[in-house]
């Protein structure tokens, strides 16, 4: 009976110990810089869901997995956004989410370094993503930055007019 109790106690400690690594979105942004004719162009992405297991003691253990909305995208000028959308860009219709997932996590001496597997329209390409965690104990915020080369996810084609380089920010609120 006392190691049937034993195991009851473990197990429970061990789903309070999972439970409290785990984080939920309460509020984020994704946001782009990309040049087109010289000019930079911002734009940003909404609705971002995500699945988050970070324990900054245990990073081996933690994982970040995160989504948006293609569909979304807002540069502010509503006819380039449903251009975006279409086929020869984003293709939404085809491919609805932009999806971003840990492969590995580590400290470094300004915050964090991830590798994460990025999908956008079916092409997954592993990327590095510098970025940092504010713990204030029931509550925190992930920020980060990271460049993609939208011609490695066949997001339109080669151009003297438009950048192939693409600066993304990103902050998310979470609470556990």
């Amino acid at each position: 009976m006392k190691k049937v109790n034993t195991l009851v106690v473990l197990s429970l400690l061990t789903i309070v110990a999972i439970a409290s690594n785990s984080w939920y979105p309460t509020t984020g942004t994704v946001v782009f810089h990309i040049k087109n004719a010289g000019i930079t162009v911002d734009g940003k992405f909404s609705g971002i869901a995500a699945s988050i297991k970070f324990d900054e003691d245990n990073l081996v253990n933690s994982s970040i997995f995160a989504s948006v909305k293609a569909a979304t995208i807002n540069t502010g000028i509503s006819k380039r956004d449903e251009h975006l959308k279409k086929a020869d860009y984003l293709d939404v219709a085809t491919y609805p989410k932009i999806e971003m997932s840990s492969t590995t996590l580590a400290k470094t001496s300004t915050g964090y370094i991830g590798q994460f597997d990025v999908t956008i329209k079916g092409i997954t390409k592993n990327v590095s993503v510098p970025f940092t965690f504010e713990n204030q104990g029931k509550t925190g915020t992930f920020k980060g930055s990271l460049k993609l080369n939208r011609l490695d996810f066949s997001v339109g084609e080669s151009s003297f007019i438009l950048g192939d380089e693409v600066n993304i920010t990103l902050m998310l609120r979470v609470k556990k």
